[in-house]
């Protein structure tokens, strides 16, 4: 490799992390190399790679696929031909001196279709197995164990970057093609659905105190400021970079507000489709869109009422005590940064 320019999107710093490991590497093989961050690039300035030079993109899987953000870049990225290396992170655990594999799904198969339509050579597809920092799922990962899935991927990327740089190709994520086509529906739900639900479950507890750090640090401008107070739309990627971000770790995500909102949904489409009789005898795709699109509806207003009532400290106070992300049990995640294995 002659030059290497690397694009990531990283929300806990996972992404970066790998980021920096390859930029490390490529610095002992007298490499150039040079990281952008995509949440910082403007096309309309954008410097087109140059002709020899390798380009490596690296992001998180966000339900099974690439995040909005990421697949925006790749699908408006200049055409060329150089080769290029797709890297993911993905959620992995640490079960005995074990990293679980998360899940790909389409992430490289439809970012390679892109890339070679506009005459790139894929290099490489390769996934790994980060800490898993999706907490408003599951409780954040202890300090040890991070550690510990930091070290075993840190030796794999710098296996990786030899092979890599010698100019072999690298596609890693053909030992797992077969789960990743069956998963293949869901990454088509959460990216038209699920996750505009995610994006309308976090909200600034009773904590906040207005300082505004998630408003101005969201990758992707998807906080705005509501009444005075933080408010998450549409465009959210749930990348968790506000959650585990926030000095007064004051964003939470609702439980109740979900419950509520399968609630009221519930009630709703029963009145509906049986009471009314209002059917209109609808195909099975149809009436799939028009369900989906009455809870969304009812989820963005109650997303709303909550926002509002939210100014009530004793209300925020029982809110956030229904949120399980609020209990220290539960935990903030950034990425560790570990320190290079001595030789």
């Amino acid at each position: 490799m002659k030059s290497i320019e690397i694009y990531f999107f990283s929300g806990t710093g996972n992404a970066k992390r790998i980021a920096l490991w390859i930029n490390h590497q490529a610095q002992k093989h007298l490499i150039p190399c040079h990281l952008h961050n995509i949440a910082h690039i403007k096309f309309k300035s954008f410097e087109v790679p140059e002709k020899g030079s390798s380009i490596f993109i690296i992001s998180p899987i966000h339900g099974f696929n690439f995040p909005k953000i990421t697949l925006d870049f790749i699908r408006n990225f200049p055409k060329g031909s150089n080769q290029v290396v797709l890297m993911n992170t993905r959620g992995g655990m640490k079960i005995g001196n074990w990293v679980t594999p998360g899940l790909t799904g389409i992430a490289f198969f439809l970012s390679s279709l892109w890339l070679k339509i506009k005459g790139y050579t894929i290099q490489g597809q390769i996934p790994y197995d980060m800490p898993s920092n999706w907490i408003s799922l599951h409780p954040a990962i202890r300090p040890k164990a991070s550690g510990f899935i930091h070290e075993v991927i840190k030796n794999r990327v710098e296996k990786h970057c030899e092979m890599l740089f010698r100019g072999n190709n690298l596609f890693i994520s053909r030992r797992e093609i077969i789960q990743d086509v069956l998963i293949a529906p869901i990454s088509f739900l959460y990216y038209f659905f699920g996750r505009f639900f995610l994006a309308k479950t976090f909200y600034a507890s009773h904590h906040c105190d207005n300082c505004g750090i998630c408003i101005k640090d969201c990758p992707v401008d998807a906080i705005v400021e509501v009444n005075g107070r933080p408010f998450w739309t549409h465009k959210c990627e749930n990348c968790m970079h506000c959650m585990n971000n926030c000095p007064q770790n004051a964003i939470e995500v609702s439980n109740v507000l979900g419950i509520v909102s399968f609630l009221v949904y519930s009630i709703v489409t029963a009145i509906i489709f049986r009471f009314l009789s209002f059917d209109f005898q609808l195909g099975v795709i149809a009436k799939f869109l028009v369900t989906n699109l009455i809870f969304f509806l009812i989820l963005y207003f109650l997303y709303y009422i909550q926002h509002q009532i939210l100014r009530n400290n004793f209300i925020a106070k029982l809110i956030a005590h229904s949120s399980l992300t609020f209990y220290k049990f539960w935990g903030r995640y950034k990425s560790m940064v570990t320190k290079d294995k001595k030789k």
